[in-house]
């Protein structure tokens, strides 16, 4: 009994100063993965922002377009809408007409 009570310390302490050196290992090759994800991170966020102006370039011609589609639409919309109330005022009259 009394050489587990010198030997059982002596065993922790070993595997205790080997986690401990896992552990210091570990975290150093952390923070190299993590810096280059930072570096890959600004990379991307830089050529993002030099994309920013051609988005707005497409939505400013996406926008245009939708202009001119709602005008050509409402325009159309306009003459059909026309062309129907000249056909009903002249049913309306036909109608008049026959009932006197």
């Amino acid at each position: 009994m009394d050489v587990l009570n010198e030997i059982f310390p002596i065993i922790l302490y070993f595997l205790g100063a080997v986690l401990l050196i896992v552990v210091i290992i570990l975290i150093t090759r952390l923070i190299s993965t993590v810096d280059k994800v930072n570096i890959l991170l600004d990379d991307i966020e830089d050529k993002s922002q030099s994309l920013n102006g051609l988005f707005d370039a497409i939505g400013k011609v996406g926008d245009t377009v939708n202009a001119a589609n709602n005008r050509l639409t409402g325009f159309i919309a306009g003459i059909a809408s026309k062309m129907f109330k000249e056909k009903r005022k002249k049913k309306k009259e036909t109608v008049e007409e026959e009932d006197e």
